[in-house]
């Protein structure tokens, strides 16, 4: 008689819910050039792309946009970007009123040295008793 044991296959297993980075190598400018050179070298259909993606360990998707990229600009579209969102493009209103601001704060600080030594001026005036235009004005 055979006994029936639950196999392996109908015991629970446990899921891996845990995300882990891309451990796909970053690759130069220089490398993907490269290796876009040797593809494109290689006729259309030929068993060598294959073992070229696989031993490079890219796919043929990855080809075609790094060749898009040359065409566009060489190696300076294939250059790595940074991950991350990208800056926003500046704006010349925040500019304007950057230097405004710099200009109205400039502007205060004259305006209150100018009235501290019309203030001087006044206390002067009247400890020597000479009046001034503004006391000349209050007796007419």
């Amino acid at each position: 008689m055979a006994t029936s044991q639950p196999s392996e296959s109908l015991t629970t297993r446990t899921v891996d819910t845990e995300v882990r980075p891309s451990k796909r190598p970053a690759r130069s400018p220089a490398e993907r050039l490269r290796i876009v050179e040797e593809y494109d070298s290689y006729p259309a259909g030929s068993p060598e792309r294959g073992a070229l993606l696989r031993r490079e360990g890219v796919y043929s998707s990855a080809i075609s946009k790094w060749r898009k990229q040359r065409r566009q600009g060489a190696l300076q579209a294939l250059a790595t970007q940074q991950p991350g969102p990208k800056a926003a493009p500046r704006d010349a209103r925040d500019d304007e009123l950057a230097k405004l601001r710099a200009e109205n704060a400039r502007l205060q600080a004259r305006l209150e040295q100018a009235e501290m030594i019309s203030d001087v001026q006044k206390k002067v005036a009247a400890l020597l008793g000479a009046s001034t235009p503004s006391t000349q004005k209050a007796e007419l």
